[in-house]
């Protein structure tokens, strides 16, 4: 950065002066970015190591991302997604200028191949895509962002594939509806011959060399993962559905049943002794089979939903999951773990060092989720997806939403994703983002950041998703999916100067689960677990409650024998009766005695994040009252080495709400009404700083940080801002 700076988010106008001074009726003002950043004061391109992969290959090592040279890492990225990833150069060299201004050092590039490949054949990159996406990789790789590939979501064959497939019509004509019809998604999880298509594809890619660097893809360590498949597991219904699609795939899916269940009882009569005449009318009534093990016909039975309503009607009974549903479970967790070895060592074969995530989607409650977790443990990280707040569908229509805060219920939402952390792997939240119309979308990034990969030690976060290199006229894309809005990557410097410095302890563990991998063939898992999802978020509770990731860091670990996991004593840090908790670190305090809020402290941070109602809160060296009802305020040093007590200067950045002009909601705040349209307004944040250092003066910047030229005289620890007065989001204070 230009100057060493100290970041806080807001929407304020100062006036620093001892006397108490009313705040004016807040007026919403527009947002207003300029797209050229040279001079601005809360650029971190500095900050990012360049280029990319100077430490070596991306490795995992514990719980943790570290790279060759022991250099440890946290990713803190976007998404660039679908053809966008084969842009023209001129919008590339503007991409790159945002993220790297914005202290992003991650892409995940995303479900692109199908909008890059040949007419004839699907394994393979036409050169002319080759040449933007190269360019594109080797601009981020300069400039110090590392990409990662999520390459494969709803695989569309090509008409040269055919006489490498079993069924290639049947795959042409399986329309399921919306954008996986025709593709190898569900199937490719037990059938070898789609299998070696996206082998074939994937080790193409790695084995091409990019001009730009003189690198194979495979010997370029600023590629940070690949990703085997997206949105995917053999537990997804999506493979029901295509078998029933597919029969010449669904047949050989029973073939190798059958196989497998021959192996294991022998005979019919020995199936039907074992299994009982009940698994055997579930299988008439429910999926309409008469099963049979000499007429081959006993289909696997793939959907997570179904193993998750059972699993949650044999709890309530307290008994186990049927035999037949368990040896179902157990059949397809071995093809899982078969067809991962088999791609990860493709890919290994190539060279290529870096880390692999299997897949980033979960298998519903119960014994499959917990194989699917172990499934994708045996091959690299572990990484999620999860969404909150919105509507429902992808654009940003009138309808009813959800309206709620993730801050009145500690550890919802996102954080409950962090039961999927496993003791010895990375964890990454590769998806995520809060949803418009829902109001409080600026807490997302304060809540993945500092209790994601701060005190939980989450290891990655991909925001979804950056479709353009500039902010977008409205808070939608049209779609909810927006990454380019003022109440997202606004507050990326803060946040990632705090994740770049490590300056937010990791908790100590507060509670572990145990999963013992051979008990679940008995139907025994050891504790309370639920999953509610609603296409793509979810929500995960059970033991320990969802709070305690308020306190520490929360974690799953394979066992090598089955044992109870009992509830911990979390009284220390959490005040059930006021509704307060501390984290095991001190850093956090997490209110929720009302709407909820929580603040943060650190040497080189302080910040509240959510309703605060006008009190008066302590974060650190420095006392904050926000008169906003809602808003997110940090305060961060932005220079590496001086911490709050030293630095020479700081900014506040200032984010409360943002609407579209004309944008409507109904009286109750529950329904959006119209969706509006631009500009973006942006709610003011009123507050009050008082600091223990005494404040020289206070630089009014743009809404990209770069200096206005207005200049507030302070000479005093204590100062109020009204942003419908300066309608700026960021401040630089001076000492």
């Amino acid at each position: 950065m230009k100057y060493p700076v100290l970041f806080v988010a807001f929407t304020i106008l100062f006036s620093c002066s001892k006397k108490e001074t009313s705040f004016t009726e807040p007026e919403w003002f527009e947002f207003q970015p300029d797209e050229n950043f040279y001079g601005s004061v809360i650029d971190m391109s500095d900050w990012l190591d360049k280029p990319a992969g100077s430490h070596g290959f991306v490795k995992m090592e514990g719980d943790d991302f570290v790279f060759e040279d022991g250099t440890p890492v946290k990713f803190w990225g976007v998404n660039i997604c679908s053809a966008r990833p084969f842009t023209d150069d001129a919008t590339i060299d503007q991409w790159v200028q945002q993220l790297t201004h914005y202290g992003v050092n991650g892409v995940r590039f995303h479900k692109f191949t199908q909008h890059g490949l040949s007419e004839t054949r699907s394994d393979r990159i036409t050169q002319e895509k080759w040449n933007h996406f190269d360019y594109f990789q080797a601009s981020l790789r300069e400039a110090g962002i590392y990409y990662g590939w999520s390459p494969i979501y709803g695989h569309k064959l090509r008409p040269g594939d055919k006489e490498r497939l079993l069924a290639y019509d049947e795959i042409a004509r399986a329309d399921m509806g919306g954008h996986l019809s025709y593709s190898t998604i569900g199937l490719v999880n037990f059938a070898e011959d789609i299998q070696d298509l996206h082998i074939d594809l994937l080790v193409h890619m790695l084995e091409h060399k990019n001009p730009e660097t003189g690198l194979r893809y495979a010997d370029d360590p600023a590629l940070n993962f690949i990703e085997l498949q997206n949105e995917d597991n053999i537990w997804f219904s999506t493979a029901d559905k295509m078998m029933e699609l597919c029969p010449t795939y669904k047949e050989l899916h029973r073939e190798k049943f059958c196989s497998w269940l021959e192996n294991k009882y022998g005979s019919q009569e020995a199936l039907e002794t074992a299994w009982g005449e009940a698994a055997f009318e579930w299988g008439r009534s429910v999926r309409d089979e008469d099963w049979n093990l000499e007429k081959c016909n006993i289909t696997p039975v793939a959907s997570h939903g179904i193993y998750g309503y059972e699993y949650s009607k044999y709890a309530e009974r307290d008994t186990v999951v049927p035999l037949f549903l368990r040896d179902h479970a157990r059949f397809l967790y071995e093809e899982q773990l078969a067809f991962y070895d088999r791609f990860a060592k493709a890919i290994r074969e190539t060279g290529y060092k870096g880390a692999i995530v299997g897949s980033c989607w979960q298998a519903g409650a119960g014994i499959t989720h917990y194989y699917n977790l172990e499934a994708d443990r045996s091959v690299g990280f572990i990484d999620r997806h999860n969404y909150f707040g919105g509507g429902t569908g992808h654009r940003l229509v009138p309808g009813s939403m959800n309206n709620a805060s993730m801050l009145s219920s500690p550890g919802s939402g996102f954080l409950s994703t962090g039961r999927q952390q496993i003791s010895d792997r990375p964890f990454a939240l590769s998806e995520w983002m809060s949803l418009p119309p829902n109001e409080w979308i600026a807490e997302g990034p304060a809540v993945v950041g500092i209790y994601g990969l701060g005190l939980n030690d989450w290891d990655a976060s991909y925001q979804f998703a950056s479709d353009y290199p500039h902010f977008t006229q409205t808070i939608h894309t049209p779609g909810v999916y927006n990454v380019n809005a003022p109440t997202q990557l606004p507050l990326y410097p803060a946040i990632a100067a705090m994740i770049y410095r490590d300056e937010i302890e990791e908790g100590e563990v507060v509670h572990t689960r145990h999963v013992h991998i051979p008990s679940l063939q008995d139907g025994m898992i050891g504790f309370d677990e639920s999953v509610r999802q609603d296409w793509d978020q979810k929500e995960i509770t059970g033991t320990p409650p969802n709070e305690v990731f308020a306190i520490g860091k929360v974690e799953l670990a394979f066992a090598d024998e089955f044992r109870e996991t009992l509830e911990g004593d979390y009284h220390r840090y959490w005040d059930t009766i006021n509704k307060v908790i501390e984290s095991n670190t001190g850093q956090l305090t997490w209110d929720y005695s009302e709407k909820g809020f929580f603040t943060l402290e650190t040497p080189f941070s302080s910040g509240v994040v959510g309703f605060t109602g006008g009190k008066e809160l302590r974060a650190g060296q420095v006392a904050i009252v926000s008169e906003t009802p809602f808003s997110v305020i940090f305060i961060t040093s932005a220079d590496r080495e001086l911490d709050l007590d030293h630095c020479e200067s700081m900014i506040v950045t200032a984010v409360a709400r943002a609407r579209n002009t004309n944008m409507k909601f109904n009286e109750e705040m529950t329904e959006l009404l119209d969706p509006g349209i631009q500009p973006i307004l942006m709610e003011p944040v009123q507050f009050r700083l008082t600091l223990d250092r005494k404040i020289k003066e206070v630089r009014i910047l743009d809404h990209v940080g770069k200096p206005t030229g207005e200049v507030i005289n302070c000479n005093s620890k204590s100062f109020m801002a009204d942003g419908s007065v300066h309608k700026t989001i960021y401040y630089e204070l001076v000492f």
